[in-house]
């Protein structure tokens, strides 16, 4: 399917305008707590009921709408350059994913570097997915992710054909560092640096190769991944790392004007987050009824 552009709304304008003054005050690479913190603001959606669980060994949360769609789940990774990031700070997001698409999502603690490098984080994932599968007997296993969870999300999809779809928001694909738009977006990402990325993925590799299909899957197979829909901004380093899989068959890629990176989890600041998180509720409706 051919890119889907979305331009920049007048009041998403002078947000993004609001958020970069307001960035600029905050100097210094985030902390754990400092990172939750900020991922925690989104609003919660309303009714839906969190619950602590360990799935395949893994700790996370469920985030489970009114009457969720039987059979099936959403398996969601969180972002954080693989070294932040938690499953308590992303619940409130997963949960507007969860009531838009009407199913219960499972937030995965995965370990994070550098205390468990690569591949614990990957292990996780498959082990949470396969527990879905196994365990539950959940029927169909939507795979959901963003930033580095959306690295994460695509390696796991690209193992399991068979799930319905994917979710892919600002993913990061390919550890190598190598796309253009790492350097010809420095200047207009208020959020990510290469230095940044550099840190999170020297920390996850710890030497290992970056352009393992694991770590970078966009750089391995994906002729069997089934379809995907991605949410990525034109203000944002990671461009390349999500316009790359438009070359896919079935995926959807959706590219919002002006927009930073994942920014469907600013449901307060931007009109866009709204509309994104809205298609990809929709999107999974409709592939899991298929």
């Amino acid at each position: 399917m051919p890119q889907v552009l979305h331009p920049l709304s007048p009041a998403d304008r002078e947000a993004m305008l609001a958020l970069r003054s307001q960035l600029a005050k905050n100097l210094g690479a985030p902390t754990r707590a400092s990172f939750d913190q900020l991922v925690e603001l989104t609003p919660p959606a309303a009714f839906v009921d969190y619950r602590e669980a360990r799935v395949g060994g893994v700790p996370g949360l469920w985030c489970t709408p009114p009457s969720p769609r039987p059979g099936c789940a959403i398996l969601y990774l969180h972002g954080g350059a693989f070294i932040l990031g938690s499953a308590r700070a992303f619940r409130h997001f997963v949960g507007q994913l969860a009531a838009r698409a009407g199913m219960a999502a499972f937030v995965a603690d995965y370990r994070l570097a550098p205390e468990h490098p690569f591949p614990a984080a990957c292990e996780d994932a498959s082990d949470a997915h396969l527990a879905l599968v196994s365990e539950l007997g959940t029927e169909r296993v939507v795979i959901a992710g963003d930033s580095a969870g959306g690295g994460l999300a695509l390696g796991l999809l690209a193992a399991h054909a068979k799930a319905p779809c994917g979710v892919l928001l600002s993913p990061w694909t390919d550890l190598s560092l190598t796309a253009p738009c790492i350097d010809a977006k420095a200047s207009e990402d208020p959020l990510l640096s290469r230095a940044a990325l550099e840190a999170g993925a020297s920390q996850y590799l710890r030497g290992q190769d970056a352009r393992h299909p694991l770590a970078s899957p966009l750089l391995g197979s994906l002729s069997h991944v089934p379809p995907l829909l991605v949410h990525v901004g034109t203000a944002e380093i990671l461009l390349d790392d999500s316009i790359r899989l438009d070359s896919l068959a079935g995926a959807e890629v959706h590219i919002w004007e002006g927009m930073p990176h994942v920014f469907p989890r600013n449901l307060s600041r931007f009109g866009a987050a709204l509309d994104a998180l809205d298609l990809a509720g929709a999107f999974v409706r409709q592939r899991v009824r298929q």
